[in-house]
């Protein structure tokens, strides 16, 4: 049993069928022996990386560990030195006695164990986990230690060595100063953090990071600091360091525990300095989300396939700016983008490449706009046609043409709800009727954060909220509390609410005859629309959010 192949025990088990070993073994054979069969098994989306670590742990008899909710003692930690832990993908968790706990993808490479044995003094028990869990646990706990001594050795710093001169860009290669710049983006991806902000004040700088849509102070920094700060941002992503009186946008690469991050950096003169706002995007080594994996309600979900069937038209997903709406787009694109049609996209800027889709990236100062891209693509003989946002007249007319004109249009709008998507392309100068005949659906979307599993504190509603809920009895529901397992704040992750209007005979009659957002709303709910609040009332009924959450997302007077 002992000396059973991998691929045998899973089949086995039940978690690969035999033809998939073949087409795994088959893959590894053309691999010429680089990638491993676990590897392998996760790239064709046979087992998840933690389903596949969890059943090689069960047939080699040794503890499976998940390291996100595990705790790591840092004096443990800093038994293994960081090169040595990254070298051999292993993390020292925890000790007792003179046995050391090692968390490893390998747990019966001995060399490794023999390795650690030798540098710490110490017998290793080791424990298996997944390599991108212990990838993430390396960077985390070495680079919290790094922070605090790259602080140190820039305040140690004098002002003079820091002062602006024509020698800055030199200087700022200096290496505490770099060291700080990746240090921030390493710590704000490893929070999963969407924007990073730096912030000149007199005495001070702030930096912070959007955290599940909240802005939480990562650390504030001397002021001397900030002018060598960015300049350094400045430098790799291609801006004029020089120019410090108008703003200026840029971008760069970055690797972080093995995935390659796409930052965009800004800039904005301010009083006292520049303020440099950074948004991180994982780029396409992250899979492309399907539209099972939105977060939408079996209902929601079954309309929204309903409309991707139809064969043209337009398809409009709005809702303010960081609700989800190019995710949702990708997702739809991901499902139409067979290899017998041509899909072409217009986006303002390319947010992650996907493989078999033509992407365009707009260009205002050469001339590349919406519109004129646009009417370059109609050209180009597409079957599905995405505008990353319907921002003018000109751009809305053009994609409502297209659309008449046999193509399947996807595109965003920012507008509160669905319903007032429709006045908005009609005051934006597009004919109703052109309007009511190419619409096929409006889906509006927000993004709601979901309590934490681990603290949430259970209560009876109240009359008022039973009202905001449109329930007629108290009943059961969640507060957030705060524990280490959500960093205090009450809640973990996020998930979308949706409101999908369906552009049927009756709702295109309102339209075609000029009705206002309140008739159309009237025929879309008689369709069978569920509004914002519907859908996140379902999600505080079903305690996965809280009451403050429907009324921050979807509240109205």
């Amino acid at each position: 049993m002992r000396n059973e192949r991998i691929g045998d025990y899973l089949v086995s088990q039940g978690h690969i069928t035999q033809e998939q070993l073949m087409e795994v073994l088959e893959k590894q054979k053309e691999s010429n022996g680089t990638k491993k069969f676990g590897d392998i098994v996760v790239e064709l989306g046979m087992m998840s990386e933690v389903n596949f670590t969890k059943a090689l742990a069960g047939k080699l008899r040794v503890k499976y560990v998940d390291l996100d909710s595990a705790e790591i003692s840092s004096e443990a930690v800093n038994k293994v030195p960081e090169t040595l832990a990254r070298k051999h993908t292993v993390i020292a968790i925890s000790i007792a006695g003179k046995r050391l706990t090692v968390a490893t993808n390998d747990p019966v490479n001995f060399i490794v164990l023999e390795d650690i044995k030798v540098q710490t003094g110490m017998d290793c028990v080791p424990v298996l986990a997944t390599t991108s869990a212990i990838n993430k646990a390396i960077g985390k706990n070495y680079s919290m230690q790094n922070v605090d001594s790259v602080v140190d050795s820039i305040a140690a710093m004098s002002a003079n060595d820091i002062k602006e001169d024509e020698e800055a860009k030199d200087r700022v290669e200096s290496a505490p100063i770099v060291k700080l710049a990746t240090t921030i983006i390493e710590n704000a991806y490893r929070a999963d953090a969407t924007d990073i902000h730096i912030e000149p004040f007199k005495t001070y700088t702030r930096i912070r990071i959007r955290v599940n849509g909240d802005l939480v102070e990562l650390m504030n920094v001397s002021s001397a600091v900030h002018s060598a700060l960015t300049t350094r941002l400045k430098l790799i992503s291609g801006m004029n360091i020089a120019e410090k009186r108008v703003p200026q946008d840029g971008r760069f690469t970055q690797v972080v525990d093995g995935t390659t991050l796409d930052v965009r950096v800004s800039s904005l003169p301010m009083v006292n300095g520049e303020k440099i706002v950074i948004r991180i995007l994982s780029t396409g080594q992250i899979a492309l989300r399907k539209i099972t994996d939105l977060g939408m309600s079996d209902y929601n979900y079954q309309l929204f396939e309903s409309m991707l069937r139809v064969p043209h038209g337009v398809i409009l997903v709005t809702g303010p700016t960081g609700s989800g709406k190019t995710t949702t787009l990708y997702a739809a694109l991901g499902e139409l983008a067979k290899p017998n049609v041509n899909v072409i996209t217009v986006e303002d800027p390319v947010e992650k490449a996907i493989d078999g889709i033509n992407q365009c990236q707009v260009n205002t100062k050469a001339g590349m706009t919406f519109a004129a891209a646009l009417r370059s693509i109609l050209r180009q003989d597409p079957d599905i046609v995405m505008i990353g946002e319907m921002r003018d007249t000109e751009t809305a007319d053009i994609g409502i043409r297209a659309a008449i004109t046999g193509h399947l249009v996807l595109s965003t709008l920012h507008t509160n709800d669905a319903a007032s998507t429709v006045v908005r392309l009609i005051d934006m100068g597009v004919a109703a009727y052109m309007v009511a005949t190419s619409l096929i659906g409006v889906i509006a979307q927000r993004l709601i954060k979901v309590l934490c599993p681990a603290c949430k504190t259970p209560r009876y509603s109240t009359e008022e909220e039973n009202e905001l809920m449109g329930i007629e009895e108290s009943i059961e529901i969640y507060d957030p509390c705060g524990c280490p397992e959500c960093n205090n704040t009450g809640y973990r992750g996020r998930t979308a609410i949706h409101e999908i209007i369906h552009c049927t005979a009756k709702v295109s009659q309102i339209i075609a005859g000029g009705g206002g957002k309140e008739e159309i709303e009237e025929a879309a709910r008689n369709n069978g629309t569920k509004l914002l609040r519907d859908n996140a009332a379902e999600l505080v009924v079903a305690g996965q959010t809280s009451i403050d959450e429907l009324v921050r997302t979807t509240f109205s007077v």
